[in-house]
């Protein structure tokens, strides 16, 4: 076994672990806030070492370049999306902050 491919394989398995440990981190926690946060390593670490893994994989090649795009892409539009769900439970939770109207957390019109 070279070099390469032992770190790939290593690359890999630390992608596989962050994984796994997210969706334990989802099973555990019990409000939707706090299960949000373990949904980041999903979006973050674990694309950019599968990408590390292609590049050690394959070198500079197209293949490498087309997965590093998707990586970014990946990456830059997780933060958003986590903004966006948190924002949507808040608003489902207790209404739309913009409309004046505040929601108790059993979700009645407060006053």
């Amino acid at each position: 076994m070279s070099a390469g491919a032992l770190a790939v394989d290593v690359l890999l398995g630390l992608a596989c672990l962050v994984v796994l440990a997210s969706a334990l981190g989802v099973l555990v926690m019990r409000g939707a806030a706090d299960k949000l946060h373990f949904v980041a390593p999903l979006g973050l670490v674990a694309p950019v070492l599968v990408g590390l893994a292609v590049s050690v994989q394959s070198g500079w090649s197209q293949a490498t370049g087309a997965t590093w795009l998707a990586v970014g892409f990946v990456v830059a539009s997780s933060p958003f999306l986590s903004h966006a769900t948190i924002r949507a439970i808040r608003n489902r939770e207790r209404g739309d902050w913009r409309s004046g109207v505040v929601r108790d957390p059993g979700g009645k019109a407060a006053g």
